[in-house]
């Protein structure tokens, strides 16, 4: 089963996630590309790369490492095949921040309700 990897647009056409991607330099924006390749790619992905947040309300987190920095772009599934990103962040503490977390929440509730 393939997956397609969608961006997250709010109603007035932003786009959080590329505007993440296009603030980053060239090698870390590589790497964030290649894993999200995977996630279209590969039958089972490794949770290095991609993993349920137990607290949120079906909030995933794709997990790139590269040099020194964590980055995090939080996502949901939408009808089984499909990924959408709705942002992303510079994880510098031990947890997920509750506030990314609940931005992701507010991006999928509207995402899903302009999708029906």
């Amino acid at each position: 089963m393939r997956r397609t990897v969608i961006f997250y647009r709010t109603a007035d056409g932003k786009c959080p996630i590329k505007e993440f991607l296009d603030s980053l330099d060239g090698k870390a924006s590589q790497k964030i590309v290649w894993v999200l390749n995977l996630l279209e790619d590969l039958e089972s992905i490794p949770s290095l790369y991609f993993k349920k947040l137990v607290s949120s309300d079906g909030i995933w987190e794709c997990r790139i490492k590269h040099g020194s920095n964590i980055y995090r772009i939080l996502c949901f599934m939408f009808k089984n095949s499909n990924i959408v990103l709705t942002h992303g962040f510079i994880k510098k503490t031990q947890k997920t921040p509750k506030n990314e977390i609940e931005k992701a929440e507010k991006y999928k509730n509207d995402f899903i309700k302009r999708s029906s």
